[in-house]
């Protein structure tokens, strides 16, 4: 499996260069076979990056929908060491990275070095934690290079460009640039501001830049594509898709709408 920079590689190689998929989806929503189901099919319909959700009682970042599955995960027993189990069964069968998606307070009670062991060992290749700001990351930044997992980290629309260039130059594998002021859900539009952020973050980084929170059409994808974006992240869209009818039928949705993003942002597809 390619680390997550190698994946951006990758893309930006061809030609014209290829913007990427990330896909999330909730561990154990609605059950951990489900998930890992949906983990292959992402990755054979089109996902370059595949961003997954330890469930957390407390998610601060995440909008009603993605509440919601941790919620279900979570009465269903669901942890860190099951979601982790799991992974490790996949990942050999997977081409996209694994990036997985955990609050701070797991990866303390864990400990942080003990936390990176246990998901390198599962082949995750990297780590978002939304709650983790820039002053308090520099542990987490200094040790994942040693377990070849990159931290991403995240760049608020009301950061400053002092604080942009801050964490852009921190940040392992790509720039998380979040599309608005609020919690992770489907919306329907795309703030045009990003577009601006989009630009001032490229004028102090040459490292690849994901939007997400917010995006959950094809028409958004495309149009944060278009403003320059290196990768398009969705997640709530998935997330409703894989909850929505048999678990089966869930997975034949999520598997179809990843199809039509990637083509939605496939270059060979603008108008």
């Amino acid at each position: 499996m390619l680390s997550v920079s190698q994946r951006f590689q990758q893309l930006r190689k061809t030609n014209p260069p290829q913007c990427a998929l990330v896909a999330f989806i909730t561990a154990g929503d609605p059950d951990l076979a489900t998930t890992a189901r949906a983990l292959t099919a992402l990755d054979r319909s089109g996902a370059d990056i595949l961003e997954l959700g330890v469930p957390y009682s407390d998610p601060l970042a995440d909008g009603p929908v993605i509440q919601a599955a941790a919620t279900r995960a979570l009465r269903q027993g669901v942890s860190l060491e099951k979601v982790l189990e799991m992974v490790s069964q996949v990942t050999p069968t997977l081409s996209a990275p694994i990036v997985l998606f955990s609050y701070y307070n797991l990866i303390i009670n864990c400990g942080v070095e003990a936390f990176l062991q246990r998901i390198a060992a599962a082949g995750v290749k990297g780590l978002v934690v939304p709650d983790l700001p820039l002053e308090e990351s520099q542990e987490l930044l200094e040790m994942s290079p040693q377990y070849d997992i990159e931290v991403v980290l995240l760049v608020a629309p009301t950061s400053s460009p002092e604080r942009m260039k801050a964490i852009a130059e921190k940040s392992q594998g790509f720039i998380y640039l979040v599309s608005v002021t609020g919690v992770t859900g489907m919306r329907s539009q795309v703030e045009s501001v990003v577009k601006d952020r989009l630009a001032s973050l490229r004028q102090v980084t040459d490292k690849p830049i994901g939007i997400g929170f917010g995006i959950s059409q094809p028409e958004q994808a495309r149009q944060v594509q278009q403003w320059g974006a290196d990768a398009v992240i969705v997640g709530s869209a998935f997330v409703k898709r894989l909850a929505d009818g048999s678990p089966e039928q869930g997975v034949q949705s999520a598997s179809d709408f990843c199809q039509s993003l990637k083509q939605a942002i496939s270059p060979t597809n603008q108008s």
